[in-house]
């Protein structure tokens, strides 16, 4: 029996967790419970989590190797292992709506799976709230599982052998100029369009803000299959809009969702989210 108590969400995937304190130390058959849960409901909410870095920085070890999140592009070159999202700076500082860090993140306001323009993309995100504004700031979450399975079967046989070229450049660039030592360290890497879940076979397609094109087609062609797909995967009766408290852990997979942030106004609000990743296993054009 799991030893976590589930409660589906009004949503074709995601569920609510209750029972668990994330930031205590906990058995190999709870750990595996997460894995089967995250395998099966795709994204989990855990409320009222009294976490810290530290316990967070633990959450992610007990689930597979931590991702960088990025590199710090100055003289030291260190690797950061979080990601703090929103308007409060890590100093505790808060950073109004024309600070370049702000104009930046805007870019997470595209649907997109973390990481997927990495060779190795990631296996889920874990995010913290610490603080959140009090009107916006929500994040939406929609599961192209789903909406792989609700596909016509020509439009499966069609998708399923294609890859698709993911690229962070294409990506942000639409919301604010990337840096080109940043952009330098992260060239276009290819992606099968349609993944499998090792744990239990549900196939899934991957698109997204990233992806760019199909290999082997014109560009115009590309736009229209990987817009329509995107388009079917985030119909608004499918999407979950996950509103945020003080206090709630999310864990996504990024293998089979997208996601993306609502607007707030951060010269009104302050918002301060925490975020760590877990890498994926191996390249998925190396996947099953």
């Amino acid at each position: 029996m799991s030893p976590l108590r589930v409660e589906p969400l009004n949503a074709p995937f995601g569920a609510r967790v209750t029972g668990l304190d994330l930031t205590t130390e906990f058995s190999v058959e709870t750990q595996e419970a997460i894995r089967e849960a995250i395998d099966t409901w795709s994204l989990l909410c855990f409320d009222k989590q009294p976490m810290t870095d530290e316990a967070h920085l633990a959450l992610t070890r007990r689930l597979g190797e931590q991702e960088v999140a990025r590199v710090t592009v100055d003289s030291t070159g260190k690797a950061a292992r979080f990601i703090t999202i929103g308007n409060v700076h890590d100093a505790g500082n808060v950073q109004n709506s024309a600070h370049a860090r702000i104009r930046y993140q805007t870019g997470n306001e595209l649907w997109h799976s973390d990481s997927s323009f990495r060779r190795v993309p990631s296996f889920v995100t874990i995010t913290h709230a610490y603080e959140v504004p009090g009107e916006g700031g929500e994040t939406s979450f929609a599961s192209m599982r789903h909406a792989y399975a609700g596909l016509p079967p020509d439009r499966r046989e069609l998708i399923d052998p294609l890859h698709a070229i993911h690229d962070f450049v294409f990506s942000r660039a639409q919301a604010a100029p990337v840096d080109p030592i940043h952009a330098a360290s992260l060239p276009p890497v290819e992606h099968k369009l349609v993944r499998t879940n090792p744990g239990n076979g549900l196939k899934n397609y991957f698109v997204g803000s990233h992806a760019r094109s199909i290999v082997g087609w014109t560009g115009v062609e590309s736009r229209k299959l990987l817009d329509d797909l995107l388009e079917r995967a985030t119909v608004p009766e499918d999407v979950y809009q996950h509103r945020w408290h003080a206090g709630d852990t999310l864990i996504w997979d990024n293998r089979c969702l997208l996601h993306r942030g609502n607007g707030y106004d951060a010269d009104r609000w302050r918002r301060r989210l925490r975020q760590t990743r877990v890498a994926g296993a191996c390249p998925t054009l190396k996947e099953p």
